[in-house]
């Protein structure tokens, strides 16, 4: 009885720690560009009281064994990498990404980091950077003399403007983007950014559109990925997952109780 106790408890803190993924994730439900978290799980380990195969006598074994499971623990969170849906913006500088890919960002330390928002504005020095001032990696200016609303982005990444008070038209520059073998085994840093680690493996950079990198989309965003109805399914699965494992620990006192309550 005092093992399931144990193995009771161990169910409740990893259905507390699904419910923190769960909560997480529906908090990122209008975040342009998350990638919502699935909590994985597995068993612990077995006590074994009786081995398989133990010989019964010179001609027999045992079939099957007798092993006592000790509960449950989480063992990762993954990054689910599905294609939200995409928002029209009529921003100049909202670009949205088709298929598996990332921007890449200059961190404020010289760091290359990755991300999937898209949502870019021109900074005093004409430069693309995000919300948080990070530059657009490799850097593109935007020169005085372009008017905004004619810069034009198109699926390859290429970056052309009219010239103000002209009908020139002059190329401005090239956006990269990189994807990886392993897009789960990045390390999430918060603020839409990501940085590479061995699991993830090494940055593949190349032009959007083509070797299996993603098609840009100029003036759009990409949504979070979170669908609210299956996280709020996800949730009542956990929570109830919860209770029972509550109420296994609350049958196991009863029965202690009971033993206790024999000698009287």
């Amino acid at each position: 009885m005092m093992r399931s106790l144990h193995t009771a408890a161990t169910g409740m803190k990893s259905q507390q720690f699904n419910i923190d993924t769960i909560t997480n994730n529906l908090s990122n439900v209008n975040t342009t560009g998350f990638k919502k978290n699935r909590a994985d799980f597995a068993d612990l380990y077995y006590q074994t009281l009786r081995t398989a195969g133990t010989p019964i006598d010179e001609e027999q074994v045992i079939p099957t064994g007798i092993q006592a499971g000790l509960g449950s623990k989480v063992v990762g969170t993954q990054k689910i990498f599905e294609q939200g849906s995409f928002k029209q913006t009529n921003n100049t500088f909202d670009l949205a990404l088709q298929g598996k890919g990332f921007f890449q960002l200059k961190n404020l330390d010289g760091e290359t980091v990755y991300s999937r928002n898209g949502n870019f504005i021109k900074d005093a020095n004409g430069k693309l950077v995000n919300a948080n001032g990070l530059k657009l990696f490799p850097e593109i200016t935007i020169p005085d003399n372009i008017e905004t609303s004619s810069v034009a982005i198109d699926e390859l990444g290429n970056i052309r403007g009219q010239v103000a008070n002209s009908d020139e038209i002059i190329f401005i520059g090239n956006i990269r983007t990189v994807r990886f073998s392993n897009d789960s085994g990045l390390e999430a840093l918060g603020e839409n950014i990501f940085r590479s680690t061995e699991a993830s493996g090494n940055a593949i950079e190349g032009r959007p559109g083509i070797n299996g990198q993603p098609v840009i989309r100029q003036k759009f965003i990409e949504m979070s990925n979170v669908k609210v109805v299956d996280e709020m399914v996800n949730m009542i699965t956990a929570q109830r997952a919860y209770e029972m494992n509550s109420k296994s620990i609350q049958t196991s006192d009863s029965m202690l109780q009971t033993a206790i309550g024999l000698k009287r």
